[in-house]
């Protein structure tokens, strides 16, 4: 069994793209997860050169580098952050020196190199697709906001703006004239 990190996987519809891939190609595995995938056996050079350009031609990619695994990681972590803040608020840096046990200035800098943005910024920009799946649903600005520790839905509403160029209100006009009930 062989282990590959795999860049860029964000969602069940990631891992499904990526075992139909694997199907396509006749590529045995045992389990595809958002960031990795457990193949049955080492894969040859030609099956991973497959493999890397089909990855590719839909915005993923195999990850080599130790640096840029580090990253993944903690992208993965923070999406994990994201999910459990409204049962559990955790700091940002506390909970990645936790998870990593490395210092938080060492993995902040890691992910400033590779990424090319601060994690903090990255947070920002997960929360802000957390909070346009959340409108989708029936749930009010302050509910969001609580749920994602927001201070205020004020502050959700200006980074909500900043990053889309629409209010959250605007937004939900949109998904719904788009989607009727």
């Amino acid at each position: 069994m062989a282990s590959i990190r795999i860049k860029n996987m964000v969602c069940p519809r990631c891992v499904m793209a990526v075992e139909q891939i694997l199907q396509r190609l006749d590529i045995a595995y045992q389990q595809v997860s958002i960031g990795l995938l457990e193949t049955q056996a080492e894969l040859d050079e030609q099956q991973t050169k497959a493999l890397d350009q089909e990855l590719q031609d839909i915005g993923f990619e195999i990850l080599i580098d130790r640096k840029t695994q580090l990253v993944e990681d903690i992208k993965l972590a923070l999406m994990d952050l994201l999910s459990r803040e409204e049962e559990n608020p955790l700091k940002t840096s506390q909970f990645l020196m936790d998870r990593f046990n490395l210092d938080y200035a060492y993995l902040s800098n890691m992910f400033s190199e590779v990424q090319g943005e601060p994690i903090e910024k990255y947070l920002i920009h997960l929360r802000v697709e957390k909070v346009k799946e959340l409108l989708h649903y029936d749930l009010s600005l302050s509910e969001i906001a609580y749920k994602l520790q927001y201070s205020s839905t004020a502050h959700l509403s200006t980074q909500f703006k900043k990053l889309t160029g629409y209010s959250p209100s605007e937004y939900k006009k949109i998904i719904e004239s788009k989607h009727p009930l």
